[in-house]
C-alpha cells in the first residue's frame, strides 16, 4: 500500500503534471502533419505520390540537432528555455491555422511551404522541451518523467487523428485547422506559469565548439565502429513501423472508410493500447532490463505490421480494423519505451541537450526521407505487398541487435 501511495504520488507531482502538457504541446503539431495533413490532401483527390513526398517538409526533425546548441548558448528575458518555448508556441499557434486558407488542387507550394514552416517550429519547441525535462527532473525522475512525457505525447494524436477527423464530416477544413490549433493553448498557458529551471551556469563557448564537443564525447566514449553501429541502430529500429502507418490514414480512406470511422475506431483504438503498451513496457523493462527489452518488444513490433497487410487482404471490416490497428499500436508502444530507454542510456549527462537531438533526429530520418517513398512503392507493389516489404525492412534493426543489445546482458 505504501509503494502504491508514493507511485500515485510521483505520477501526481507538479513535475509530472508539467511532463504531461508538454508532452502533449510537443505531439500536437507533429502529428497535424503526419494525420491531418494526409487525410485533408486526400480529400480533396490529392494523388497518392504526392502525399507520400510531402513527409519530406519533415526534415527539421531530422536536423535539428545542427541548431540545438543555438539554443544553450542564446536566452530570451523570460529565460533560456521558457523564453524560446513561448517564441516556438506563439508561432505554432498562428501558422496551424493558415493552412485551412489555401487549396490543395491549386495551392499546393503555398501549403508545402506553411506545413515546412511548422515542422520547423515543432521540431525546435521539441529541442527545448527536451532540454526543460532533463533539467527539471531528478536523475531519479527521468524513467517515470520521461514515460509520462511519450504517452502525454500520444495522447496528443487523438486531436489531429480524431477529433479532427469527425470534425472535418461536418465542418469546412479551415474551420477544423482552426480548432485544432487551439490545442496549442495549454501549453503557451504553462509557459507562462512554470519556472525557469535551476540549472549551473554553463561554462560559455563559441557556437563551433558547444556544436561539435557533443558528438566527439559519443564518438570518443564508444570508439568509432561501435558509435557508428548504434547509429545504424537508431535508424533501423523503427524503420518497418514507419512506412508501415505514413500512408495509414489514405490506407483507410482507400479501403473505404469514412472520416468519422477512422477517427472512431482507427485512431482510438490505436492510441489507447499505445499508452497501455508503453506503461507496461516500462514495467517489464524493469525486470527484463533493456538489453532483453530491445529484442522481445522489437520482435513483436516486427511481427504486428503484418497485421496490415492482412487488413488489405480481406478489406473492409471495422472489426479487424480495430484488432489490427490496436495490435500495432501495442506493439509500437512496448518498442518505443525500449528504444527511448535505450537514447537516454546512451546519452551523456553533459550534452543531453545535443546529443538527444541528434538521436531523435537520426530515428525521424525513416518518417521523413524515406518515407516519402512511401507512395511510390504502394503503387509499384499494392497495399498488402507494400505491408510485407514493410515488415521484412524491419528486421535489419533487429540484427543489429546481436552487436549493440547481447540478449545476455
Amino acid at each position: 500500500m505504501q509503494i502504491r501511495n508514493r507511485f500515485w504520488q510521483d505520477i501526481l507531482s507538479k513535475k509530472m503534471l508539467v511532463c504531461i502538457f508538454t508532452g502533449f504541446t510537443s505531439g500536437l503539431p507533429l502529428f497535424i502533419l503526419i494525420s491531418l495533413l494526409p487525410a485533408w490532401l486526400r480529400s480533396n483527390q490529392l494523388d497518392l505520390k504526392a502525399i507520400g513526398l510531402f513527409a519530406l517538409i519533415q526534415l527539421p526533425y531530422t536536423w535539428k540537432f545542427l541548431w540545438a546548441p543555438f539554443f544553450d548558448r542564446f536566452r530570451w528575458r523570460m529565460g533560456r528555455r521558457r523564453g524560446w518555448l513561448l517564441f516556438f508556441q506563439a508561432l505554432l499557434l498562428i501558422s496551424i491555422p493558415l493552412l485551412g486558407f489555401y487549396n490543395p488542387q491549386t495551392d499546393l507550394t503555398m501549403i508545402v511551404i506553411i506545413a515546412t514552416l511548422i515542422a520547423f517550429l515543432s521540431a525546435s519547441q521539441d529541442i527545448v522541451i527536451d532540454a526543460y525535462r532533463r533539467e527539471l527532473l531528478l536523475d531519479k525522475e527521468l524513467g517515470l518523467g520521461n514515460a509520462v512525457h511519450v504517452n502525454a505525447y500520444k495522447i496528443a494524436s487523438l486531436i489531429p487523428g480524431s477529433l479532427s477527423l469527425i470534425l472535418a464530416d461536418h465542418f469546412d477544413w479551415q474551420t477544423v485547422f482552426i480548432v485544432t490549433s487551439l490545442f496549442m493553448l495549454p501549453g503557451l498557458v504553462l509557459t507562462f506559469v512554470i519556472k525557469e529551471p535551476k540549472v549551473p551556469q554553463m561554462k560559455k563557448r563559441d557556437l563551433a565548439s558547444s556544436l561539435l564537443l557533443p558528438f566527439q564525447e559519443f564518438m570518443h566514449r564508444h570508439g568509432l565502429k561501435s558509435a557508428l553501429t548504434i547509429l545504424l541502430f537508431i535508424f533501423f529500429y523503427k524503420l518497418g513501423d514507419s512506412m508501415a502507418t505514413a500512408l495509414a490514414t489514405p490506407f483507410y480512406l482507400d479501403l473505404g472508410f469514412s472520416k468519422t470511422e477512422i477517427g472512431l475506431i482507427a485512431k482510438n483504438a490505436g492510441l489507447w493500447p499505445s499508452v497501455i503498451g508503453g506503461l507496461l513496457g516500462g514495467i517489464w523493462m524493469m525486470k527484463l532490463g533493456i538489453n532483453r527489452a530491445l529484442w522481445i518488444f522489437g520482435f513483436l513490433q516486427m511481427i504486428s505490421i503484418l497485421g496490415f497487410a492482412w487488413l488489405a487482404h480481406i478489406g473492409y471490416s471495422p472489426e479487424w480494423l480495430a484488432i489490427v490497428v490496436g495490435f500495432e499500436a501495442f506493439g509500437v508502444g512496448l518498442g518505443t519505451t525500449a528504444f527511448v530507454a535505450f537514447i537516454a542510456k546512451t546519452t551523456h549527462p553533459l550534452y543531453t541537450a545535443t546529443q538527444f537531438a541528434l538521436f531523435t533526429s537520426l530515428a525521424a530520418v525513416p518518417r521523413t526521407l524515406v518515407n516519402a517513398s512511401t507512395g511510390y512503392l504502394q503503387s509499384l507493389f499494392g497495399w498488402e505487398n507494400f505491408f510485407i516489404l514493410c515488415f521484412l525492412l524491419a528486421i535489419p534493426g533487429m540484427a543489429l541487435l546481436y552487436k549493440i543489445a547481447p540478449i545476455k546482458n
